[in-house]
């Protein structure tokens, strides 16, 4: 029991005031207790109301310490999961650095990362936070893994160097995310893509994709890297070597061109065919 309320007890047992020691403020005929209730609410006593007194400030002070424990239970740090949204949004771009035992830059990665779910037939998409999101690994001289790890999840990059190339060789991608209804129950996705060397570059320099590039992990777990710009090993100075091209941005950019080509031949051959159609033509008429 606290200290004031048992001295509140003492003195509605006794005819008398209260010693003054414990209480200078109080008479005879009246008792204050403003400090033990809300809102510097003052409860004036008086000897004929002392059980009603009594009973009005326990019952303030059983709710205040009810709402006391309310508030520490709402208050607490509930598991975060990410959240699944139904429509589909660019992620935001970010470089991620991971450094060796020495201090030096040994990978280096510039993405932005879409998740995206297929559940009950219909698509979800999470875009990878930048600012919950923290590069760990580990480097060595023939591999290094890249980690990005969140409050759910995390996605994971196995480097190999092999000769003077490097390259790719396994992602694995980890995802918990709320529920996406009331009574839906919480699932974990889990995906990995292994035995490949993907984004394989010379020593030295970078790979870069401008365009989107989809991995399949799993049945119902894809990953979306976009625009990406990725490096291990030989990183001079920490920063990106000269740029390798991927596939899918080369047949942008050359595709116009071989299209432009074609069209431009097409137009010399029909000039070409009218000016010596037009020529023969003239020479009929002169035989004539």
């Amino acid at each position: 029991m606290l200290p004031g309320v048992r001295q509140l007890l003492t003195a509605s047992r006794h005819k008398g005031p209260p010693s003054q020691p414990h209480w200078h403020s109080c008479n005879a005929e009246t008792i204050t207790a403003s400090a033990l209730l809300p809102n510097n609410l003052v409860l004036r006593m008086t000897q004929t109301r002392r059980p009603i007194a009594l009973f009005l400030m326990l019952s303030s002070l059983h709710w205040l310490a009810s709402s006391d424990e309310v508030s520490a239970v709402n208050s607490g740090d509930a598991p975060k999961r990410p959240v699944l949204q139904p429509k589909e949004t660019a992620p935001p771009q970010i470089t991620y650095t991971l450094k060796n035992l020495q201090g030096q830059v040994c990978v280096r990665a510039s993405l932005g990362v879409e998740y995206v779910v297929r559940e009950n037939k219909k698509k979800y998409y999470f875009n990878l936070d930048p600012g919950s999101t923290q590069a760990t690994g580990n480097c060595r001289k023939q591999k290094a893994v890249l980690s990005l790890d969140f409050a759910g999840g995390n996605l994971q990059f196995t480097f190999i160097k092999e000769g003077d190339v490097s390259y790719v060789k396994t992602i694995t991608g980890l995802l918990m995310p709320a529920p996406t209804c009331k009574n839906c129950q919480n699932k974990t996705y889990v995906g990995i893509v292994d035995h490949e060397k993907l984004f394989k570059a010379k020593n030295g320099l970078s790979f870069q994709c401008k365009s989107d590039i989809t991995l399949i992990l799993s049945s119902n777990l894809k990953v979306k890297l976009m625009p990406m710009q990725i490096q291990a090993f030989d990183l001079a100075s920490g920063a990106f070597g000269k740029e390798v091209e991927c596939w899918e941005d080369y047949n942008k950019r050359m595709i116009p061109i071989i299209l432009g080509a074609v069209a431009v031949a097409v137009c010399l051959i029909a000039i070409l065919t009218y000016v010596l159609v037009r020529e023969r033509r003239g020479r009929g008429y002169e035989q004539l």
